[in-house]
This record gives structure tokens, sequence and C-alpha cells, in this order.
């Protein structure tokens, strides 16, 4: 019944696959953090790498399952996840564009979980889950400074991504 009505593309595989990409890019990004230019390349590099990810496992598993790409709730479920995504790139533009990089972790796990918690009303039932672990990590890192944020950052988007990938893909078919 739940998934009748859900968005259930959410590629558990491809999530698993973004999560290791992210740990590395924590990894580098951790190496470059007192150059905040450097910092944020490696992380907007690692955006573009698991958009693609995602975008690609996604399509793979709406071609096996025959869902239809743009459905009512794929539509639903993408109006809602993209707009604390753009909010996150036009929030990223004005900070690092002023200089202010401490707060650009703490901005990126918020709008991301929102992202999550807001779509999940159209998808299955650990999406929001995942969404409030996202926030929960951001109001951590809006707390300290950019090095430990970058350790948040990692953990976020690396650790949360292999758990709810693993998840999801065992759960509700890769």
């Amino acid at each position: 019944m739940e998934r009748a009505g859900s968005f259930t593309s959410i590629p558990g595989w491809g999530g698993l696959a973004i999560g290791f990409t992210a740990l590395g890019a924590g990894y580098f990004a951790q190496r470059v953090v007192f150059d905040p230019h450097g910092w944020l390349r490696v992380w907007l590099a690692e955006a573009v790498v698991a958009a693609v990810i995602a975008a690609v496992t996604m399509a793979v598993k709406w071609r096996r399952t025959e869902t239809p790409f743009m459905s009512g709730v794929a539509r639903r479920f993408f109006v809602s996840y993209f707009a604390p995504l753009i909010a996150g790139a036009v929030l990223t533009f004005t900070l690092a564009h002023r200089g202010s990089f401490d707060p650009l972790p703490a901005v990126w796990l918020l709008l991301y979980g929102s992202a999550f918690v807001s779509s999940g009303a159209f998808s299955i039932r650990v999406i929001p889950a995942m969404g409030v672990c996202f926030m929960l990590l951001g109001v951590l890192a809006a707390l300290v400074r950019l090095p430990v944020g970058n350790l948040v950052l990692g953990a976020g988007f690396g650790g949360l991504h292999i758990i709810f990938g693993f998840i999801i893909a065992r759960r509700y078919g890769g």
C-alpha cells in the first residue's frame, strides 16, 4: 500500500556509492581545509560526481522497475526535493563570495536533509528519516568551525549515504 502512491526509484546502491565517494571527498577536503577555496572545489566536484551517480543509478532502477519517469508522484517528489537544493546553491555562492566558509557544512547538511524530509512525503518511509539524520548533523556542523564541520560533512554525506543506501537497496529493490 505504501509503495502504491510513493516514489520508489531512490537508488540504494547508488546512495551507497555516493557515500564512498563522499568519504573520499571528505578525506581530500580535510587535507586542504585551511585553503577554503580548495576545500570548496573538492566538495563541488563531489556534488557533480554524486549527481551523476544518482542520475545513472536512478535511471537503471526506473528501467528495471518500469516506473514512469515523470509520473505525478515522481514530479511531486522532485519539486519538493530540488527546492532546498536550489536554496543551498544560492547560499553557497553568496557565502563563498563573501568569504564565509564556516557555515557551509551546516547549510548543506540542513538543506539536503530538508530536501529528503519534504520529498519523503512522496516516497518510501525511510527517506524522511534519512533527512532528519542529515539535519541533526547539520545542527552539529552549525556549532563548529570549518575543519570540524568538514568532518561532520564527511560523516553525513559519507556515512549516512552508506547506511541508508544499504537499507534502501535491501528493502526496496536496489
